[in-house]
């Protein structure tokens, strides 16, 4: 199968993509000593490592090309997609088939690549663009680590899939979903409360207001916790980890990762929206006490 060479360049494909962050590192912040262009308020420490790695331009550009949303999800999801793919194609090509365990990965992850472009638009309000420079952390996250780490399962399921019985897969897909349906209700509640709070679908929430003019949700999914979306992803990636069973403990990289990554979103946020909203970001956190886990955590 043609599309099963992916498996064969695996590494001179990452290498390539490392390469080409730092290409597009190195361009984006000779970008930012232009005249009139935007900074980012993280990327002027003046520590040329940091800021390098930060990210100093707000929106580099290259003619009407925004470099930070093009890369925040394209090039890495849709790399990451065809990397399950071939690598599926790959276990085809030596055992015959694919197994339930391939299915399961796959298929949940496509699921979250699909989802992540069709609702794209959503990003515009995330701190990556709203906030955040484009430095060598977010290209290189966005060309190589999230194609390259986030395909690993899939990678070793090719040799060393532990085949397991349909009822265990069914019940990891079914943990796979449940994450999706908190993740994805989750984000469209908050996406479509910013857009139209006086949408018929939203309108009903209880919100807060802020001496910002800002309204903070204080019911339905985000009245329930305040990153309760953040546990619905780690609950995806879980699942793709489990469906690996005891094959590899490299299988299980990913939510252990991700668990670190977004305590540590979740941390930075919280200081972010403290510095943001005063004391009122305090009263918020008293009305929503828990952070990922309602009445738990």
């Amino acid at each position: 199968c043609k599309q099963s060479w992916v498996y064969d360049a695996y590494l001179p494909l990452a290498t390539a993509a490392c390469a080409l962050s730092v290409a597009l590192s190195v361009w984006s912040h000779a970008l930012s000593y232009l005249p009139n262009t935007p900074l980012a308020e993280g990327g002027q420490t003046g520590n040329p490592v940091y800021d390098f790695f930060i990210g100093r331009p707000l929106n580099p550009r290259i003619g009407s090309l925004d470099l930070k949303a093009c890369c925040e999800l394209r090039p890495g999801l849709v790399g990451w997609a065809v990397l399950n793919l071939g690598l599926a194609a790959k276990q085809h090509e030596q055992q015959g088939e694919v197994s339930w365990s391939m299915v399961a990965v796959v298929g949940g992850q496509l699921l979250y690549v699909w989802d992540a472009l069709y609702n794209e638009q959503a990003i515009l309000t995330t701190m990556d663009i709203t906030t955040d420079g484009f430095g060598f952390m977010l290209a290189f996250g966005d060309l190589a680590w999230v194609p390259f780490t986030y395909s690993l399962q899939a990678r070793i399921l090719v040799d060393h899939d532990p085949r397991l019985p349909a009822p265990a897969v069914a019940a990891i897909a079914a943990l796979g979903a449940l994450g999706y349906v908190v993740f994805r209700g989750a984000n469209s509640q908050k996406d479509a409360f910013r857009r139209d709070p006086s949408d018929p679908a939203v309108s009903h929430l209880q919100w807060m207001q802020t001496k910002r003019g800002t309204k903070l949700l204080v019911s339905g999914w985000w009245g329930a916790a305040r990153k309760i979306n953040y546990t619905g992803d780690w609950l995806m990636g879980l699942s793709w980890s489990l469906a690996c069973g005891a094959a590899s403990p490299v299988a299980y990289f990913y939510p252990v990762y991700f668990a670190v990554l977004l305590v540590h979103r979740a941390l930075r946020d919280d200081h972010f929206c403290a510095t943001k909203y005063g004391a009122d970001w305090e009263a918020y956190k008293r009305r929503v006490p828990f952070v990922f886990v309602p009445g738990i955590l």
